[in-house]
């Protein structure tokens, strides 16, 4: 029998450790994170899991294991080590498969964090708890977690509609999702209780997902604030753009060489066809 918030603790510490290796390790993170013609054509099926404990860089990490850390307490307290480990894991893997379901003629689209089994653990909490409060650590404020959820599906469901190319918002969707109808599931009275909270957040949730599935067109939404804001793409799929773009530039130098010779790079290119190689 495990003590309260241990398996927390645990799940933030390997989330620490993998985090690491991959930053130091081109090649072990490449060989985990998750991408979709890795998951579809090779049946690596492992990076489902294992793309959820790597992250882009301190910031991204960092901000997801606050997340983890201060939700986790009051939800292991309530479900338990064992249904804790399946809130988190579930959720994990759904988010990263509604992912590759939104993704699936994507084949390069790549992405890392724990934000889907975070979110899971955060919404788990609000099914159980509505009536904890959301403190944000940049502002010295405090809203209601029922309200933190319902403006929650709603930027990701904007997020989702708006960023046409690099989609930023399905792990989070499928995280939220999964986490709290898992725990509706477990705790039934749960929506006895707080069937008004639970009802505004999973109802639109659902209701989107049913039309990504039926009519996945309506994601081809161009938005005008968007490609203003391009720089503020969500961090767990900001490692994809700039795989693309390293890509580009590579084929570019390359395709130069197989024209002129590799001659005819200029110290800057060849400069940066040595940095390409060293990352690879």
């Amino acid at each position: 029998m495990t003590e309260p918030e241990t398996i927390g603790i645990i799940l933030l510490l390997i989330n620490l450790v993998i985090s690491y290796k991959g930053f130091k390790d081109k090649l072990f993170f490449d060989n985990y994170m998750f991408q979709v013609d890795r998951v579809l054509i090779d049946k690596d099926y492992k990076r489902l899991v294992t793309s959820g404990f790597l992250h882009a860089n301190w910031s991204h990490l960092v901000f997801n294991m606050i997340s983890l850390y201060l939700f986790s307490s009051l939800l292991e307290q309530k479900v338990g080590a064992f249904y804790f480990i399946l809130i988190y894991f579930i959720s994990l893997v759904g988010g990263n498969l509604l992912a590759l379901f939104v993704h699936r003629e994507h084949a390069d689209y790549s992405a890392i964090g724990a934000s889907g089994a975070v979110c899971g653990v955060i919404f788990a909490s609000i099914a159980v708890f509505p009536g904890i409060g959301i403190v944000f650590i940049i502002l010295p404020l405090s809203i209601p977690s029922w309200l933190y959820g319902i403006l929650y599906v709603g930027y990701s469901i904007y997020g989702i509609k708006s960023q046409k190319g690099n989609i930023g918002h399905e792990a989070h969707l499928g995280g939220v999702l999964i986490g709290m109808l898992l725990t509706i599931f477990l705790y039934p009275n749960a929506i006895v209780e707080n069937y008004i909270t639970i009802s505004i957040i999973a109802i639109p949730t659902l209701v989107f997902i049913y039309l990504i599935i039926t009519k996945p067109h309506i994601l081809l939404v161009d938005s005008y604030n968007f490609k203003k804001r391009k720089s503020t793409l969500d961090m767990d799929h900001k490692y994809n753009e700039d795989e693309v773009s390293k890509q580009k530039e590579l084929d570019k130098l390359l395709d130069k060489i197989s024209r002129k010779g590799i001659d005819s790079l200029s110290k800057k290119e060849k400069q940066k066809l040595e940095d390409h190689s060293k990352n690879k």
